[in-house]
């Protein structure tokens, strides 16, 4: 494995200053290198308007209530679901305040050049594999509603993953966890061109972070076991770095992954990705 040629981005929102605060709530942005994250504390009547050149994910938590237009299509939720809007003008009105994520390429630059780490991607981040669009959906882009309150994993495992995928993104909705992970069953691993953004929706973590080594030992940097006490709070994990999340303290904990593109590997699992028949996959012949 190469080096690492970037540090982590720790983004503790509870803690840290907004990038934009209007009529409409309290905005923080924290971007990758192919996407970009807004999570905003949305007030009442809240409208989150977007012209976008491509899709974009939209999570709201139980309790977020809100309608979502685009195109000819209107949803109304009551939390507790994902969205994908299509390309074009789109927008979330919050009728019952609550956090609102939203989920961008970098196609979306105003988004991009707002983050809080916008200087830790002016080189354009080489080393991770570019953003390249996947087929169009089945019947074409359009609004997109997922209930994730009656979606159930399909992963056997200790940690319920929820993976989706639009034709830029994939998230992973982890089920909220009541019981701690086991730190005998840890998942340390790296990802070699592409990045991850961890982000915590509820309760307490500590990210484990370790760079690899290059022969140049100047180069080497101290294993990183960033502690998050509470959320919502973001992690942006470099591509080539090992790492694993394990939820600390008491409760319910939530986290939510992201990647961009989406990655091959999970789409290439059957019954994995549970939208995987609207969002077709490349023709790799």
């Amino acid at each position: 494995m190469s080096e690492a040629l970037r540090s982590a981005t720790h983004a503790r929102h509870y803690a840290e200053p907004p990038q934009k605060i209007d009529a409409d709530g309290t905005h923080w942005i924290t971007r990758a290198a192919n996407f970009v994250t807004v999570i905003s504390q949305a007030a009442a009547g809240a409208v989150l308007a977007r012209k976008n050149p491509d899709e974009y994910m939209v999570l709201l938590p139980p309790g977020t209530e809100a309608v979502a237009e685009g195109g000819d299509n209107r949803v109304e939720t009551r939390g507790d679901s994902l969205i994908i809007a299509p390309p074009g003008e789109s927008r979330i009105r919050v009728q019952k305040p609550g956090i609102v994520v939203r989920i961008f390429s970098k196609r979306a630059e105003d988004l991009a050049a707002a983050a809080v780490n916008a200087a830790t991607y002016a080189d354009g981040a080489p080393e991770v594999a570019p953003l390249t669009p996947w087929p169009d959906p089945a019947g074409g882009f359009r609004l997109r509603h997922y209930d994730l309150a009656s979606t159930t994993s399909p992963d056997p495992g200790p940690l319920k993953m929820r993976v989706f995928r639009s034709t830029n993104l994939m998230i992973n909705v982890f089920e909220p966890w009541m019981k701690r992970r086991d730190e005998k069953k840890l998942s340390p691993h790296s990802h070699e061109d592409f990045e991850q953004m961890s982000i915590s929706l509820k309760g307490a973590f500590v990210h484990h972070l370790r760079y690899p080594w290059s022969p140049d030992k100047t180069h080497w940097r101290e294993d990183e076991h960033a502690r998050y006490e509470d959320s919502p709070s973001v992690l942006v994990i470099p591509a080539r770095v090992i790492h694993t999340s394990q939820d600390v303290g008491q409760g319910r904990t939530w986290l939510i992954d992201v990647f961009g593109p989406p990655r091959t590997d999970f789409s290439s699992k059957p019954g994995f990705v549970l939208n995987a028949s609207e969002y077709p996959v490349p023709n790799t012949h």
